[in-house]
């Protein structure tokens, strides 16, 4: 049954911006469920996590789709953002993959390991790094760390900094990397075979969601375009593009 706030969002195109690939698959079940409301969603597509942002700050988009807490936390803080999260989306627990070594132990001594070189998914690549042993982060560092932080390493491994879509693709050419889901499923890893560690899943502070400027966070469209995304349906469209290794974040999800 149709709310009153979903009547009054009746009728209304939202430009909403994602990631290329699989999540377009996932944003057609969406609109979907939004057209059955009267709500049209026109998706725009990305290739560099940095424009949605500033496409949505900019007023060129009604909400995107694509990040995090920590990644908008430091977009906010170097670009003061006023935009705010409103519904949960999907978790990707980002890993360490590797076509040299079967299990993160068997990494040797001074390897050399990619990580993403934006603030956020190098902090969490380190803190992954850290939770299996490989480095010790020095207290205090948040989320946010970086290779400079690292207080204790005893295999003396390399932290190569790459851009996060190209992290995925150097994997040949290094002993491990640390790819986010998306960008493993893009360079043509095999998850889970070539997965050696990952996140764990419950408490994960990095689930996804959809967001909007603040000034539109209490506006009738924004109940609507959540409810359309937090659906069975849509559940299932994530678990089968992702192959299970994305998984659906929102409170009541089912998970397989």
């Amino acid at each position: 049954m149709v709310n009153i706030q979903q009547a009054q969002a009746a009728d209304q195109t939202l430009r909403v911006g994602i990631m290329s690939g699989e999540d377009e698959d996932v944003w057609r079940t969406v609109a979907a469920n939004a057209a059955k409301h009267g709500l049209t969603i026109k998706v725009t597509t990305f290739s560099d996590y940095t424009q949605p942002n500033e496409a949505l700050a900019q007023h060129d988009l009604d909400a995107n789709s694509f990040q995090h807490k920590p990644y908008l936390d430091a977009q906010i803080q170097a670009r003061h953002y006023t935009i705010v999260p409103v519904g949960f989306t999907y978790v990707q627990p980002i890993g360490v993959y590797s076509r040299k070594v079967k299990s993160i132990d068997a990494l040797p001594q001074n390897a050399t390991i990619g990580v993403p070189n934006d603030p956020s998914n190098e902090g969490r690549a380190l803190l992954l790094l850290q939770a299996n042993g490989l480095i010790t982060l020095r207290s205090g560092v948040g989320l946010l760390p970086t290779a400079r932080d690292i207080a204790n390493n005893p295999k003396h491994v390399q932290i190569k900094e790459l851009d996060a879509g190209i992290v995925g693709r150097a994997i040949g050419d290094l002993d491990a990397a640390v790819v986010n889901t998306d960008w493993a499923i893009k360079a043509g890893i095999q998850i889970p075979q070539e997965r050696i560690a990952q996140e764990k899943v419950t408490g994960n502070p990095y689930r996804n969601f959809i967001a909007v400027n603040e000034k539109d966070a209490h506006a009738p469209w924004v109940k609507t375009l959540v409810d359309s995304y937090q659906q069975a349906n849509v559940a299932a469209e994530i678990l089968s593009v992702y192959h299970g290794a994305t998984l659906p974040a929102w409170d009541g999800a089912p998970q397989h």
